[in-house]
């Protein structure tokens, strides 16, 4: 099992030196904003290396939104940022699920995810899996609540979207971490890469705080859990400081 850390933009093979990580994620452009993504000087390296690559897209994504502004380039970036992970051999790109404003149908926001995957179909697909995320907070979420989910993959999982699950976001969001893998594999069929966080908040809090493991209010062996159940590629994104730590624990206890 592959087990890496959320980088530095600029030097995630130097930083994966650091943290003795056989994974890597990192963002393309900034995490806040909507400029495209401009060719990654170690894309080379990265796609003829060892490191298994995931990008992350940015949080101003919102396929699901109602809104023209903010939906048709969130579609928009969606592509051009999967073009860009392509370039540098990652293996998906994780993608927010997004969410409908108070007061606004959460179907039309399902539809709209459908929409976008239905249009890529056409020119041939994403040029990487769209792995898409759940999230902690928002009651009108795409991917909070399973419920939800399992709504949107009636949607989306016949174009072969992924997956990506977030430990810190499940707890925050009120989903129980025990046998959380196959409530997941229930509804999506997969789970393509791991999100391996504690959180500074309680369960059911709805707050995206990410802490490193141990440091936080999840029991370490329920994450340890979690990583064995998914069988998949794990990032952790908790505090840089602690990310070597936590890739050691998580080695040293799915060996034991």
């Amino acid at each position: 099992m592959r087990i890496g850390a959320h980088v530095r933009d600029d030097d995630p093979l130097g930083a994966a030196r650091e943290r003795g990580a056989e994974v890597v994620q990192f963002f393309l452009s900034d995490p806040q904003g909507w400029k495209a993504p401009k060719p990654h000087p170690q894309a080379e390296q990265l796609r003829d290396g060892d490191l298994t690559v995931f990008v992350h897209s940015p949080y101003v994504i919102n396929v699901a939104s109602l809104n023209n502004r903010i939906r048709i380039p969130s579609r928009k970036a969606v592509q051009q940022h999967a073009e860009a992970a392509a370039a540098v051999g990652a293996k998906g790109l994780v993608v927010h699920g997004g969410h409908v404003t108070k007061g606004e149908d959460p179907a039309e926001g399902l539809a709209n995810w459908r929409k976008l995957f239905e249009r890529q179909a056409d020119s041939g697909g994403f040029a990487v899996p769209v792995l898409i995320e759940n999230t902690a907070g928002g009651d009108n979420a795409m991917a909070r609540k399973f419920e939800m989910l399992a709504r949107l993959w009636d949607q989306v999982g016949e174009f072969g979207a992924g997956f990506c699950l977030d430990t810190c976001h499940a707890f925050a969001a009120g989903e129980e971490l025990l046998g959380i893998v196959d409530r997941v594999k229930a509804i999506t069929g997969r789970i393509d890469l791991v999100h391996l966080n504690d959180s500074r908040d309680e369960f059911d809090s709805a707050r995206d705080r990410h802490a490193n493991i141990g440091a936080g209010t999840i029991d370490p062996q329920l994450l340890v859990a979690v990583v064995a159940a998914a069988g998949a590629p794990v990032v952790v994104e908790t505090p840089g400081e602690g990310q070597a730590a936590d890739i050691a624990f998580l080695r040293e206890h799915l060996a034991g």
